[in-house]
Order: structure tokens, then C-alpha cells, then sequence
């Protein structure tokens, strides 16, 4: 089975030639440029297949026109929509660092002692923040370099050394 992530979401029309407005969910939206196509997911989950023609970007919206999508009544089929490609087509990222639908399920441990499963990141600005189910409430772990200490995708596993006082909070 083929995984998919999500780059972008169809959020209305542009123009009447048949451009449609982005809200990139991804942190490489230059990748667009690059991109010739792209997977459009449906409300049922089924995926069509669209070639890129031209890309511009505005503020914070990329703005894209499909080949064969001519007008603003077919981009406007599209709104709501979500561009996704196959996970093997992901940008690589650079050592030690990790995409957030990789880190989802992991198990984190201190040690020998099973704390949960990654449910949540939250993305502070400073650092990134692992929310681990622990003992019937969340426990908040800042990704920090000497609190994370090892992650390993493949086994889903994360190692973690807590801060003191960090369990009692």
C-alpha cells in the first residue's frame, strides 16, 4: 500500500482562467516550482492525476493551473480539495531531523520504561514539543537535543531523558 502525504490544500479559485489558490502544508513550498505533478485527493479518497502548467506564489498562497482545468466552474470542482503525493517523493530532509507523520505512533521511552505513543508535535517556534499519552494524561516533552536523545523511524522508537520534575507537572 502506497502512503501519501499531504503538500496543499485547494482553498478557492483564482481568476477566471482556471488557477486555483494554495495553502501550502508543507515546509518546502518552493518545492512547487519543482513539481511537474501532483496527485488531487477527492472527498471519497480516490486520486486524479494533474500536470502542472504554471506556478506563482502570493503572500502566503500558491497559485497553480492545472493542465485541462480551463475555467473557474472546473477549478471551482476542485475547492476543498487536497494535493498529496507519495510519501517516497518527499523532500529529504538533512540528518537528525524528521518528518511529523514519521514521529506519530512512535513509542517513546526513558530508558527501559514504556512512557506511550507519540499522539502530537506541536510547533512552538523555539522548539517542537512531543505530546506522549502517559498514565491517563498528556505528557509534554520538549524536543530538545539533550531530552531527545535517540529517534529510530523503523522501529518507531524514541529514547528521552526527562528533565527533572517534568513527570510531576
Amino acid at each position: 500500500m502506497t502512503d501519501y502525504i499531504q503538500i496543499g490544500k485547494i482553498v478557492n479559485t483564482h481568476g477566471v482562467k482556471g488557477h486555483v489558490k494554495i495553502t501550502p502544508l508543507t515546509d518546502y513550498p518552493e518545492r512547487f516550482k519543482k513539481t511537474k505533478k501532483v496527485l488531487v485527493e477527492g472527498r471519497n479518497g480516490e486520486k486524479t492525476e494533474y500536470l502542472i502548467e504554471e506556478v506563482k506564489y502570493f503572500k502566503q498562497l500558491i497559485i497553480l493551473k492545472f493542465k485541462g482545468v480551463e475555467d473557474m466552474n472546473s477549478a471551482e470542482l476542485l475547492k476543498g480539495l487536497y494535493l498529496v503525493i507519495d510519501k517516497e517523493d518527499a523532500v529529504k530532509l538533512p540528518k537528525d531531523t524528521f518528518y511529523i507523520f514519521d514521529l506519530i505512533g512512535c513509542d517513546v521511552y526513558e530508558g527501559e520504561e514504556h512512557l506511550g505513543k507519540l499522539k502530537e508535535v506541536l510547533e512552538t517556534g523555539s522548539n517542537d514539543v512531543y505530546i506522549v499519552e502517559y498514565n491517563g494524561r498528556e505528557l509534554l516533552i520538549p524536543a530538545l537535543g539533550w531530552v531527545v536523545l535517540s529517534v529510530n523511524i523503523e522501529s518507531k522508537r524514541i529514547e528521552v531523558k526527562l528533565p527533572a520534575g517534568l513527570r510531576e507537572l
